[in-house]
């Protein structure tokens, strides 16, 4: 069949390269089918609309306003404008195309007259894959007013995007239940679990190459070192991470490794010059391979949510961190079933975000019990497999079509 993915995620290069959108894409295109992407090229690259193949899958680079790694306006702006620019570049370039299948995930909420464009013509299936509930989460810190202009205009294009929908596939249980409480009007057996997935590889790292590369980040062999990865935003709860690393400002035993980007890394780069903690070290942007050889040398990776929100976060790094059979310590808002899952399943240990006592208890457990930290890492590597793999979400997909 001839499938349609539109996202704002960054798509524009190697569709080889690892990631929960770019495996999920290679799966649909092994298994036989004709992939097709929409993605932004943002204003900054200097790019005009272009469609090009790489690795056998069709892109359509879209040129859009800056949407990433920008102020709240510009963001907002773009992510009005985006809606207009997608449908008028797929008329354009996707003119003669018949889908089959339109995937989409969210963000942006703003993506429903494509959709209706799309099954309008095509008589194609929709499925979104909720990655992000907005603009609830925007209002649960404070960034959006509930009951203002601005909310109201997104709840309204958000209730269009689920009508659009065939079928909504959520990241977790608790996702399920959120949407189907707070979206009455949805048909509540169109909702389903279609979790983060990935395709999992090989690790490349062998156990005698861990020292030469900590040695390289000069990472003590002789500490645990605990790994925060990914986004540092409004919705990490950065304020807490940097309370609980300095809780201990003067532990030898515990290491702590931060490599991201985002809105928050600014303040988060101050403080650390302020600090001068010995046991912390900061990593701006790594690429992706140097971010994956980095992560098999640490032994347990970190989560943080805000503890204000009200809507079930369920980060993707959580399958970084799996893959490479590492316990996760989490520290979340009491909404999101992150936490029971992990401690269902065994595979790491959960704390309310701003219970300091709880995570230093969690962090020195692990410290002290490298067989419990193999333990649990294992545990999570075989729930990855069971659950978080592109061979899953297909099947969850395609079963639609049976």
């Amino acid at each position: 069949m001839k499938v349609l993915f539109l996202t704002i995620a960054d798509m524009i290069r190697k569709i080889s390269a690892r990631g929960v959108y770019t495996d999920l894409m290679r799966k649909f295109r092994d298994e036989g089918n004709d992939v097709f992407i929409a993605t932004p090229t943002e204003r900054r690259n200097k790019e005009r609309t272009t469609l090009i193949n790489v690795d056998g899958v069709t892109i359509l680079r879209i040129r859009t306003l800056n949407i990433t790694q920008v102020n709240m306006l510009e963001k907002g702006v773009a992510t009005l404008l985006i809606e207009y620019q997608f449908r008028k570049a797929i008329k354009k370039y996707f003119s003669g195309i018949h889908f089959d299948l339109v995937l989409y995930s969210t963000p942006p909420v703003t993506f429903a007259k494509v959709i209706q464009y799309i099954k309008h013509r095509d008589k194609a299936l929709s499925y979104l894959l909720l990655k992000d509930i907005f603009p609830q989460n925007a209002v649960d810190i404070g960034m959006m007013k509930q009951g203002g202009l601005l909310y109201s205009y997104f709840r309204k294009k958000e209730k269009e995007l689920y009508a659009v929908s065939d079928f909504i596939g959520c990241m977790s249980p608790a996702n399920v239940d959120f949407v189907r409480k707070n979206n009455p009007d949805i048909n509540p057996d169109l909702v389903e679990v279609n979790p983060n997935s990935i395709e999992p590889v090989k690790l490349l790292v062998d156990r005698d190459q861990i020292p030469g590369i900590r040695k390289r980040y000069k990472i003590p062999l002789n500490a645990t070192v605990f790994i925060y990865g990914g986004s540092f935003g409004k919705p990490q709860g950065i304020d807490f991470l940097m309370e609980t690393i300095s809780s201990f400002r003067n532990n030898e035993k515990v290491f702590f490794v931060l490599a991201g980007a985002g809105t928050e890394f600014p303040r988060l780069n101050s403080w650390v010059n302020d600090m001068q903690q010995e046991n912390l070290l900061l990593l701006n942007r790594l690429p992706k391979n140097e971010f994956d050889i980095l992560l098999q040398v640490c032994d347990v990776g970190m989560i943080f949510l805000d503890k204000r929100f009200t809507i079930p976060n369920f980060p993707s790094r959580l399958l970084s961190y799996l893959e490479c059979k590492m316990p996760v310590i989490a520290a979340t808002d009491k909404n999101t079933d992150l936490g029971k899952i992990m401690q269902e399943n065994d595979f790491g240990f959960w704390s309310e975000s701003g219970d300091l006592q709880s995570i230093r208890n969690n962090i020195t457990s692990l410290t002290q019990d490298p067989a419990l930290r193999r333990e649990m890492g294992q545990n999570g590597y075989e729930y990855l497999l069971k659950n978080y793999t592109v061979s899953n979400s297909y099947s969850i997909i395609c079963k639609h079509f049976q």
